[in-house]
């Protein structure tokens, strides 16, 4: 009789939101023990009022995920409770329209590095070692196709998503020798109700379901990732 595969142990960033809770489920259905944290810890509860059959003890925290300070005791206790972290999803981050670069604030510029660049440092440098530790892991980033390249009104944005591929390509090549995987997908527009209600004229048949993003972050945590290394997964969807 084949030997069951041991439960794994998931962290996911920004589980509150719309792609979160479908990794959340994607990885709930595998009967991994899952560790949700997002800003706010009443809305995290609300969300998550009703687990999924065997999440097997889900642990919800709540944390600013741009701060160290604000992460450290948070991913102290959920190594505590844990003992090993398998697979960190790191879906936390920001979008916003902002001024044309020439006219670009410093308070707009921050607020997107803090959010999808910095936050990726802030969370990794808890977990990391402990991968470190049982020389393997994998880590999962959320960036964004427009990452590529620029656009009219978005050049922090655009430029934070960009810093973050940077970071996710720098982390892999500085932890693949101890056996983790650091990689990221770059969906276009994801099909969210805050997207639906944003461009309420545009066509959502086009765009990425969370559940297919879901399903490219699974393959990401997968063995069938193991050669891949910083590389960023592309979902088109049919924009």
């Amino acid at each position: 009789m084949e030997a069951k595969a041991p439960r794994r142990h998931v962290v996911i960033t920004g589980a509150a939101g719309a792609l979160g809770r479908a990794v959340a489920s994607r990885f709930a259905g595998e009967g991994a023990r899952l560790a949700l944290i997002d800003h706010n810890l009443q809305h995290l509860q609300s969300v998550f009022a009703h687990p999924e059959p065997d999440h097997g003890g889900t642990l919800l925290h709540a944390a600013d995920v741009t701060s160290d300070t604000a992460m450290a005791p948070v991913a102290a206790a959920i190594l505590d409770a844990f003992g090993t972290v398998d697979v960190l999803v790191h879906v936390a981050g920001g979008f916003e329209m902002g001024e044309p670069t020439h006219a670009l604030s410093r308070e707009s510029w921050q607020r997107m590095m803090d959010l999808n660049a910095w936050s990726f440092v802030a969370v990794t440098g808890h977990f990391i070692p402990a991968m470190m530790f049982q020389r393997s892991g994998k880590v999962v980033a959320v960036s964004a196709r427009g990452a590529a390249h620029g656009a009219a009104a978005m050049g922090a944005y655009t430029a934070s998503k960009s810093a973050l591929q940077r970071l996710v390509e720098s982390l892999s090549h500085e932890v693949r020798s101890s056996g983790i995987n650091v990689n990221s997908i770059a969906p276009s527009i994801l099909d969210t109700p805050a997207n639906r209600h944003a461009m309420s004229s545009a066509d959502p048949a086009q765009w990425v379901s969370t559940g297919a993003a879901a399903r490219a972050v699974a393959f990401l945590a997968s063995d069938g990732s193991e050669a891949m290394h910083g590389q960023h997964l592309v979902l088109d969807g049919l924009s």
